[in-house]
């Protein structure tokens, strides 16, 4: 099927408070680079892709079943993709509860045969502050802790390069 529009691009993240999109926006005065705007901060757990309009049943009862409960993470250094020049907000340690959310979408992604055509084994849990950007200097990075509670299914707007948040579930 050709993309068009009824093929929106979405993906499923953690949303993060407004009190923690200010710590990053903290972060993003000690990087070079093209900032990303507040509105548009999160961590990405599965990107989907284009996919047709008819899926967005499914993609919203896999975020309605999807076993999450709020969770603590700690970010606590910047780091960089030097092929896509991002630098972005690094976990020391991805908790658990993360790994096993990312985990449980990709599965009931492929259990409903919807397994995103572009996905990979290497999970990199991050926030992605700047674009165009170079490797951040070692800078004071204050630790970041996020009580992420919020999951969300979001189209990217290739006209705009906004994102619509399509659905969001509170994880209890």
């Amino acid at each position: 099927m050709s993309p068009d529009i009824h093929s929106p691009r979405l993906f499923y993240a953690l949303w993060p408070d407004a009190a923690t999109r200010a710590a990053f926006a903290a972060w993003q005065a000690l990087l070079d680079g093209k900032p990303v705007r507040a509105e548009k901060l999160h961590l990405t757990l599965a990107f989907l892709g284009q996919r047709p309009a008819g899926e967005l049943p499914a993609l919203l009862a896999i975020l309605a079943q999807l076993p999450a409960r709020p969770m603590p993470l700690l970010f606590d250094h910047a780091s960089h993709f030097s092929k896509l020049a991002l630098a972005w907000a690094a976990l020391a340690q991805p908790s658990p509860a993360l790994l096993d959310l990312r985990a449980a979408c990709m599965h009931a992604l492929a259990q409903q045969g919807l397994a995103p055509r572009f996905a990979h084994d290497r999970f990199t849990p991050h926030v992605t502050l700047a674009r165009q950007a170079p490797p951040p200097a070692s800078g004071d990075f204050a630790p970041i802790a996020w009580q992420a509670d919020e999951l969300v299914l979001v189209e990217s707007l290739k006209s705009s390069g906004d994102y619509r948040i399509v659905a969001r579930r509170k994880l209890a």
